[in-house]
Formats: structure tokens, sequence, C-alpha cells
């Protein structure tokens, strides 16, 4: 589904018009291309203590490959360009006090902030059993950065990487979670933080292929959110089972084909879908490693009006079929291997929308639910995480009425909806191997804003 508007105000004369009359004017987000370097300019790394000095020479050696990156540590403006990415250290902040260098730092230097520029906080927990002051200062910065976020323009965004007491700032997935942020594969994440639990995970041979030799499995992908998916795990090196009903059978075919994996067509409410789903995986490709849990639907009415053919179906197809499947997976011999699960929610399932009662109730329960999972996975190395989208262009919001529509579409703080490839590209994120240290969280691709289904 396209944004006629945003394109409209982005060249010619849409663009002196929507200037002219003060309306908004969403930019056109960097997102990833095949080939494309990590950041597209020089980073600032702002910061003192060992934390700061680990990033900075993490991405001065090139980030984990052979690409050059362009590091400061000096809040000057660059000459002859703008900043790709700043990102502030606040990791040995012990008092609210300490937030004001770095932070006004980072304030002088926002101007200077590329078109779809990234700015990164870097924190620690205001975990139970800390010293006030210290908590204050660490919830401090999550504050700053949420604000921050809503007052970037033309594509910019802010996010933040919280990373326990005891792990370090370049562990695996602290890394990968840096990688993520500065990259174009976050274009329509902002105001977000990424717990990082632990210094569990891998670095890939390949950050261009980090799911290389994986088998995954992902519902729901003969279209829209769940064919992105299934292309963007395949593009990053993953064996991919394609799951949906037999009525999708043939687009799920298209799917499967263009992406050399194969196609699994099986309503997953039937009670042995798990054991079908382990089974063609493991007779096919030899293994599974990552479950996809994206199928869905919606019955909205409201509760006033809901019958038990809307409420059960919904909670059926959502969230009882989740639960079962993974059900089968813990008590399987073959997913035993470091594997993820990645389920889909929703904003609708942590904010609420009118007339989605069922919806609302089967995203929250996803979001419990992968909670739950997490710890009962981290024996075998395994974690489980949501991905929870907000208004994504699809055939779904393309059905909602055009003035709601556009509402929602420009509520957020990118003033845009977000695409498929956005839910897919966080997807591809949590389930590499070296986010094995984030578990058990759920990551909001919405903008910004908690709008959308």
């Amino acid at each position: 589904m396209t944004d006629k508007y945003t394109a409209f105000v982005n060249g010619g004369f849409g663009k002196s018009l929507a200037k002219k009359l003060g309306l908004p004017q969403p930019a056109k987000l960097r997102r990833f291309k095949a080939g494309q370097a990590l950041v597209s300019g020089p980073v600032l790394v702002v910061g003192s203590g060992s934390d700061a000095d680990a990033v900075a020479t993490y991405l001065l050696d090139g980030a984990g490959s052979s690409e050059s990156i362009d590091v400061r540590r000096q809040a000057v403006e660059p000459s002859g360009s703008k900043w790709a990415a700043i990102v502030v250290v606040l990791t040995q902040v012990t008092a609210p006090g300490d937030l004001s260098e770095p932070i006004l730092a980072l304030g002088s230097q926002l101007r200077s902030v590329a078109s779809s520029g990234r700015v990164i906080f870097v924190t620690r927990p205001a975990a139970a059993g800390l010293s006030p002051a210290v908590a204050a200062a660490r919830n401090g910065a999550i504050g700053a950065m949420r604000s921050l976020a809503k007052e970037l323009r033309a594509g910019a965004t802010a996010n933040a990487i919280s990373i326990t007491d005891d792990s370090a700032a370049t562990s695996p997935s602290a890394l990968s979670a840096l990688r993520f942020f500065l990259s174009s594969r976050s274009a329509f994440v902002d105001g977000q933080i990424v717990a990082v639990s632990s210094e569990a995970g891998q670095v890939p041979e390949s950050w261009a292929a980090p799911l290389a030799g994986k088998v995954a499995v992902v519902t729901g992908a003969a279209q829209g959110i769940g064919a992105a998916i299934a292309e963007t795990l395949a593009r990053d090196g993953a064996t991919v089972v394609a799951v949906d009903v037999p009525a999708a059978g043939e687009s799920l075919s298209k799917v499967a084909n263009r992406i050399k994996g194969t196609a699994l067509q099986l309503d997953i409410t039937v009670p042995d879908a798990g054991a079908q789903i382990i089974e063609h995986a493991v007779a096919r490709h030899g293994g599974i490693d990552i479950v996809v849990h994206n199928a869905g639907i919606t019955r909205d009415k409201l509760l006033a009006n809901m019958d038990n053919a809307k409420w059960d179906s919904v909670i059926a197809v959502n969230i009882e079929s989740q639960l079962r499947i993974n059900e089968a997976l813990l008590a399987s011999e073959h997913f035993t291997n470091a594997p993820r699960i990645v389920s889909l929610t929703s904003t609708s399932g942590i904010a609420g929308n009118r007339g989605q009662t069922n919806y609302g109730a089967s995203k929250a329960g996803v979001i419990a639910m992968v909670a739950s999972t997490s710890p009962l996975l981290a024996e075998r190395g395994g974690t489980a995480n949501a991905v929870a989208p907000g208004f994504i262009e699809t055939k779904m919001t393309a059905k909602i009425p055009f003035a709601t529509r556009e509402v929602a579409r420009r509520l957020n703080s990118l003033q845009q909806g977000g695409q498929p490839v956005d839910v897919a590209e966080t997807i591809a994120f949590l389930a590499s191997p070296a986010s094995g240290g984030i578990s058990g969280v759920t990551v909001r691709v919405c903008g910004q804003n908690m709008v959308g289904a």
C-alpha cells in the first residue's frame, strides 16, 4: 500500500505547497538495500568513561565488518557533512545532574543530524536495589530519549539500549542492538528501549547473512507482513518454511518459491499444528531454529455487539494457537540449539483500540506469553520476544475509512505509516544469533505512536 500524500509533499509542486500552507511534510525514510553501508556519514559518540570508549573503538574498527566509519568524540559540527548518528553513552551516570553535560552536548548538535539520522542512548536499567539518585538518573535518560524522539525531524529517530550492570556495553546483544538502531533497518522504530539482560549471543561470521544455516518457520506467510518476514529472513541467510491456511495455497507457494523455501498449508488452530510444523521442518530441512508467530485475524465489533464466534475465533488464532505450538516446540528435541521465538503482538494489545476488545485481549496475551516463555527457553540458549506493529501500510489498514486512515498516519513522530518490511527487519534483528541476550521484551514498530492493529 502506498501513502500518496507523503509522495506528493516530497517533490516539486507538492513540496512547495506543503511548505507554504504549513502542512505536515513526512520525510521519505531511508530503508535498507543490499550492500548498503551501516551508516552514511560521520558518527559522534558523546559521553565519558570506559563504556563510551569501548563503543567508539568498536565503531572506529568498522563495527564488525570491513566498513570504514568516521567516528568523532568531540561535539563539533562536522565540516561538509551532517551526523549520520549520535550515540550518547550514559552507563556511568550516578545522579540526575550527571545528565546535563552529555545531553546538552547532544542538543548542541541536533541541527546537524542528517535526514533519517539516528540518536541512540546507551544506558543501564533503573533496577530494584539501586540508590534513589542512580535510579532517577537512569530513568531520566529514558525520559529524555522519548521526548527527544518527538522533536526530531526529517525521518531521524531516537532509541535506547539498556544494558544490565553485569553485561558489557560491547556484549554480542548490545552490539546487535547498536547495529540495528544505527542502520536503516530500524526506519520505523522510534522512541523504543531494547533491554539487554545478559551477555548471551554469538556474533555472526557475517553481518550480511546473520541467519546463515538457520531454519525459520513463519506463519501467515502468504501475503502482507508475513510475506515480508519470510523474504527478509531468507535475505539474511535462513531457509524458510512458509505456513498459511490451505485457502491461501497459491499465494503461499509463490512466496515460498520466490525465497527458495518450502510451503506448508496448515490451519494453525488444529491441535497438532506444532507437531506438523516440526515434522515438516525436520524432514525437509534437517531442523528448526526460528519460529515467527505472525498469523493473526481481526473480527472487530463493539463489545456490546460482540458474539461468541467473533470473540472465540480471534482468541483461537492469535494466542491459543501460539501457546499450543510453543508447547510442542518446548517438548521437542529438535528445538534446543539456541532457538528463537518471535511473536507478533500489536499496539492495540498495549494501549487498546475501540471495537477491538477481542483483538486487544489476544495481543496483550501475546506480550505476557513471551515474557513467561523467555525463562523456559533460557536453559537451551533460546529467546522469546514480541514485535508490536502500529499503523503499517497493508491491505487491512487500506480498508480503514480515508479520514481515520490519514489521521492515524500523521499522529506518530515520523508522520507516516510503516511498511511491512519495517516489522520484518525488527523480527530478523531479534532472531539473530547475536541477540541471545535480548529476551522477554516487546519492541514497538510504530513510529512512536499507539495507533493501529
